[in-house]
């Protein structure tokens, strides 16, 4: 093999690796967050929220996860986690809030703090789901600022873009559920049915996603390996 040769398929193994290492890069981000799914976003409707904890802090074992419900919600009734526990923290409003039953409230749910029972390490990840009613509010994003609380350190998710801002330049983005239009079919009883039969389905759609996410990335990393292959064979037969 002539040094040409042999200098053309070092420069494509390189570029083939620098672009698997970009991809690696792009998807260790987009997981590194604490972030939220919901199994539905319609207004009006009862959606679960899975809260994803995929790491600790700078290696430490999380502790806590104190999830802070945004004003426009009044209660959120936490799933049980075998590995937490659960509890609601209420706050006193500065004027009854009416409801559209007629009725009005004086305090609301301000927060959901899940307390370990064991440190979840660093390396591991775990869900949490909150069964909320989303208001009649189509187009109006909720952020929910999480503290996470470790053996050593916490981070404080609660990053909110400013307008024009790009929210994956944040460093510590607070999860963020928007809106859509109510759903046409079906009343408020038959969605908050059919969200607490889907309570696992959230949960396991969560790590299906991260799943399905992986494989599919390393379906890309092969294919550029076997590209990069592919041509020095291709260049070894001209030679």
């Amino acid at each position: 093999m002539n040094t040409p040769f042999l200098r053309r398929a070092l420069k494509t193994s390189a570029a083939t690796g620098g672009a698997a290492m970009l991809l690696l890069a792009a998807a260790g981000g987009a997981a590194a967050h604490v972030g939220v799914t919901p199994d539905k976003t319609s207004a009006n409707s009862y959606a679960l929220l899975t809260f994803a904890v995929p790491h600790g802090c700078d290696g430490s074992g999380t502790t806590k996860v104190a999830i802070t419900l945004p004003a426009e919600l009044n209660d959120a009734q936490p799933t049980v986690n075998p590995n937490w526990t659960a509890e609601k923290v209420t706050e006193q409003l500065a004027e009854p809030r009416k409801l559209a039953d007629g009725s009005s409230i004086t305090k609301r749910t301000s927060q959901v703090v899940y307390t370990a029972k064991a440190p979840l390490e660093h390396q591991l990840r775990d869900t949490l789901v909150l069964s909320v009613k989303l208001p009649d509010a189509a187009g109006t994003t909720l952020y929910f600022p999480t503290l996470q609380t470790c053996e050593a350190g916490q981070t404080d998710w609660s990053e909110i873009a400013k307008d024009g801002q790009d929210p994956h330049s944040l460093k510590a983005p607070a999860p963020s559920v928007t809106i859509t239009g109510a759903a046409g079919a079906g009343g408020p009883g038959t969605e908050h049915a059919a969200a607490v039969a889907d309570g696992g389905a959230a949960a396991r759609a969560d790590g299906g996603a991260d799943a399905r996410s992986w494989a599919g990335l390393a379906a890309g990393v092969g294919g550029l390996v076997l590209g990069g292959a592919a041509f020095v064979r291709s260049a070894a037969r001209r030679k």
